[in-house]
């Protein structure tokens, strides 16, 4: 195989993996934090 096709594959599966590593992680963060802001100072999980 191609040595620079093999670079760019490697680069493209790495950029994957790690945007869905970020996403698994900040969605439920950002969960968490809006629960915890209602809990503690009332505001509305929406806002």
């Amino acid at each position: 195989m191609n040595l620079g096709i093999l670079i760019i594959a490697i680069v493209g599966g790495a950029a994957g993996i790690l945007s869905t590593l970020f996403l698994t992680v900040s969605f439920p963060a950002v969960i968490i934090w809006k629960i915890y802001r209602r809990i503690r100072y009332s505001i509305p999980i929406t806002k």
